[in-house]
């Protein structure tokens, strides 16, 4: 068995070959697209062979290509390999020997790579994100447009952006001609950005209406269909958790902590994972909270009363959330409101 480790880049990669001894026997830099890189693989590596290389952008194609080649492909995860080696000596060459290292003591820290359908519904995931992001920022901009044109009769709230209020709003008289093309522009974009987050949708309405888990998780009061179809698609196989609580790992959402000669400091959360999870979790903890008595009771427990620590009891109920999430489709039941109420208060006894 030979340890190829590959350091990959979009026109420039770097491979390393260890035979079974764990040393290098060949070193190679190939200069051009990734398949000129799997080109190269084929014809220079002996077999058997087993591959590793660090995640990063397009990795799902990358696996996909090289499973047909190698015995077995590793992806390491970028994140813990720079705590596993803080060398200032950093280059292509050096971190493929690295890589290949790890390969050949078994101690890649790997990620999951989702299957190619996983791989496209997480991007369309993404995409509607960011498509309602500019469209917030198009309407915060025509509000400034308004306000600085002193145009104070404006429908006020949500009103604007209905069909009556845009009707408004594109009829409305500002004296500067600059301020007319501005508000065209501006309208403009926001009626592409509206027909785009259409499309993307009802593209995902789609793929939600096909998979169970994401119809099981809107059984819980304040979890509508992108908080649920956003948990299923990076979740994926709830199987490859062990226990529940490491999916708050997975998503950020545990304190960072700190714990040496019996003191144990915990700080802010860890932010690692899937930002676009975490932000929606959080905001289908707020309506949980107001329609869950569960989860209310909950909330109000770990805030203790104290304003100042709304945020970190939103924090927390986000983080029961994703475990009561994870424990769904791990067991195929709904949500039952009695039982998280039970859990509550066996949670409050004294032991």
């Amino acid at each position: 068995m030979h340890y190829v480790g590959l350091d990959v880049h979009a026109r420039r990669s770097s491979l390393c070959i260890l035979d079974s001894c764990g040393r290098p026997v060949k070193r190679l830099e190939v200069r051009g697209p990734w398949p000129k890189l799997l080109a190269q693989v084929a014809a220079q590596v002996p077999r058997p062979f087993a591959v590793c290389f660090e995640a990063s952008c397009g990795y799902g194609y990358l696996h996909e290509r090289l499973s047909a080649l190698a015995g077995r492909v590793a992806v390491a995860h970028p994140g813990r390999l720079r705590l596993i080696f803080r060398s200032k000596r950093k280059h292509d060459r050096a971190d493929a020997e690295k890589l290949a290292t790890l390969l050949y003591l078994d101690q890649v820290p790997g990620v999951h790579v989702p299957a190619a359908g996983v791989r496209a519904w997480r991007g369309l995931v993404e995409l509607r994100r960011k498509l309602v992001g500019r469209r917030t920022a198009v309407k915060a901009q025509l509000r400034a447009l308004l306000r600085s044109a002193g145009a104070c009769d404006a429908p006020a709230g949500k009103a604007l952006w209905s069909k009556r209020g845009l009707k408004w709003l594109a009829a409305v008289a500002l004296s500067a001609e600059a301020d007319a093309l501005r508000r065209d522009l501006l309208l403009e974009e926001l009626g592409q950005a509206e027909a785009r987050l259409a499309r993307v949708t009802a593209e995902l309405d789609k793929r939600a209406a096909a998979h169970p888990g994401v119809a099981l998780l809107r059984t819980i009061p304040g979890v509508g269909p992108r908080t649920a179809e956003a948990f299923v698609a990076y979740v994926d196989d709830v199987r490859r958790f062990a226990r529940t609580r490491q999916v708050g790992c997975y998503l950020g959402l545990v304190p960072c902590q700190d714990s040496s000669a019996g003191r144990d400091r915990l700080g802010h959360i860890t932010g690692d994972g899937p930002a676009t999870v975490r932000m929606l979790l959080c905001e289908a903890a707020w309506q949980a909270v107001r329609r869950s008595p569960s989860m209310r009771a909950f909330f109000e427990r770990v805030t203790h009363g104290e304003p100042g620590r709304k945020k970190i009891a939103l924090v927390a109920a986000a983080h029961k959330l994703a475990r009561a999430m994870a424990a769904m489709l791990r067991t195929g039941e709904a949500w039952r409101e009695q039982e998280q109420e039970q859990e509550q208060e066996q949670e409050q006894e004294p032991a």
